[in-house]
């Protein structure tokens, strides 16, 4: 049988046009260059008063495992612009734009420092979410924490006592991890605990934010209220003051929804 060589010439036309459409289509998107990524893939966490950045270590596996780059910040608690100046150093040594979270003291510290151009939204962990002229314990002076055990000694520095500090602090975590956090606290100095914020960047970023439903050393009041102001978006937990270390997975959880949804300066 003698082909058909009008239809084998349709059909040769029609591949050829086809082709000549995906050639100019992979063309074009090369000279476009690469899809711009969305979201945030560098995340540094702030530890705070009385523990050390080790709390973060199940968050930080978390994150890890996702994908992210995960810097622990280690402020040393010994004064607000000391804090301030280990947290911003953690945040210049990333490479790029910054998800920035606090836990509790170290909200009061990422309120200032998230002001920095890489930061590009907060989370807050059971954290001050100071504003302006506020400081932690001036806050905590309006609806006072259940815990009494918050004491100073004669070198500037505030504890919490040992007999207390699992009941009042970490109560939902392995007994034998919250006493060896009670003998290894690492006290928050007076200045750390009394300076006053003067430009909250949660005015200026986007904010996330864990409450803690049964904290004894923020009231879950004080917190939902800082959650509010700051127009944060807020989950809540039936959690301890340590809810990053009771609850990694919704804290992380949390912190890679802040970090999908921010874009970079």
């Amino acid at each position: 049988m003698k082909p058909n060589w009008r239809n084998v010439m349709t059909k040769l036309y029609v591949v050829a046009t086809l082709a000549s459409m995906l050639m100019g289509a992979t063309l074009n998107a090369a000279a476009a260059g690469p899809a711009p990524q969305t979201g945030i893939k560098n995340v540094v966490l702030v530890h705070g008063a009385f523990a050390d950045g080790s709390g973060w270590d199940a968050v930080a596996k978390i994150l890890e495992k996702d994908g992210y780059t995960v810097s622990v910040a280690q402020p040393p608690e010994t004064s607000y612009a000391d804090d301030q100046k280990y947290t911003k150093a953690a945040i210049d040594a990333m490479g790029g734009p910054v998800v920035l979270v606090g836990h509790s003291y170290g909200g009061s510290i990422i309120t200032e420092a998230g002001n920095h151009p890489k930061v590009a939204a907060l989370v807050y962990i059971a954290a001050f979410a100071l504003d302006e002229g506020e400081s932690c314990a001036s806050i905590e002076t309006a609806v006072p924490q259940a815990s009494k055990a918050f004491k100073p000694d004669n070198n500037g520095n505030w504890w919490i006592e040992q007999d207390h500090f699992i009941a009042d602090f970490a109560a939902d975590i392995p007994p034998a991890q919250a006493h060896f956090m009670a003998i290894a606290q690492v006290p928050i100095s007076t200045d750390s605990f009394t300076h006053k914020v003067t430009n909250p960047a949660w005015k200026n970023k986007p904010t996330f934010y864990m409450v803690a439903g049964a904290d004894r050393s923020i009231n879950p009041q004080q917190e939902r209220m800082m959650a509010k102001r700051a127009n944060a978006k807020t989950v809540e937990v039936n959690s301890s003051h340590v809810a990053y270390m009771s609850h990694p997975k919704e804290a992380a959880k949390l912190i890679e929804e802040a970090a999908a949804s921010a874009h970079a300066n």
